[in-house]
């Protein structure tokens, strides 16, 4: 009877923490979850259906105004309708010397529909990412076709649990070196090198090998030439003695 209490306990425990990180887990996020500093990434929005008995209608992601980007550029989502909002900047940005004077703010996808038990993705083109943070925070907003509203805006906090409703979060790292290609092309340059060495000297090794055989069939054939001479002499002085 204790044994039982027991294994049941460890079963109502175990399939607690499987509800609880399944709910923890089932919000709108960023995939994939970093994109280098100053450059270009195409990420995607990832939505996942919580309610069973109503579908998500429309995802409303709104962009940081402290960090504009340049380019803002989504891709076509079958049976959806995106729409782009633009703010005029209060301070231009320049980008490939071309002067900037507003910024997307605000993209909606609606339209479609994200049944029970399913998930969509909206993919973006983003960039010039910010080359002085390490993170960009999007605040995401999710209707459902029962008139219901989500809102993941929470931003979390180091040390802190993560929030009900956390914002997508797309985390800022290092570009990778200038010398890092430089040095992968002298690596591949060496290799080459190398390559064609052992290529020279396999080269070498078979003209070698070609001579040898050919000096071995000139001194066969002399021999069997030899050899016939040799024969016929013999018959020619039989002859000779009769």
């Amino acid at each position: 009877m204790k044994t039982s209490r027991v294994s049941f306990a460890a079963a109502l425990a175990a399939g607690s923490v499987l509800l609880l990180s399944g709910t923890a887990f089932a919000h709108v996020g960023v995939q994939p979850g970093e994109a280098a500093k100053g450059g270009y990434a195409t990420i995607n929005f990832k939505v996942p259906n919580e309610r069973d008995a109503a579908s998500t209608t429309q995802l409303e992601v709104n962009f940081p105004v402290d960090q504009p980007l340049s380019s803002v550029m989504p891709q076509d989502v079958p049976g959806w309708t995106v729409n782009v909002e633009k703010t005029k900047l209060d301070k231009p940005l320049t980008v490939h010397g071309k002067q900037i004077n507003e910024a997307v703010t605000k993209v909606t996808w609606s339209g479609g529909k994200i049944e029970p038990g399913k998930f969509q993705q909206f993919p973006l083109s983003l960039g010039k990412l910010p080359d002085n943070a390490d993170k960009m925070v999007f605040k995401a907003i999710q209707t459902y076709d029962n008139g219901e509203v989500v809102r993941w805006i929470e931003e979390s906090k180091e040390g802190a649990a993560e929030p009900q409703n956390p914002a997508p979060v797309l985390k800022l790292t290092a570009a990778p070196a200038a010398g890092d290609d430089h040095h992968d092309d002298a690596k591949k340059t060496d290799g080459d090198k190398n390559g064609a060495a052992a290529g020279h000297e396999g080269s070498h090794d078979e003209a070698a090998k070609s001579g040898s055989d050919t000096t071995a069939r000139a001194l066969g054939i002399a021999g069997i030439v030899i050899g016939l001479g040799g024969v016929a002499f013999g018959i020619a002085s039989r002859r000779r003695t009769s």
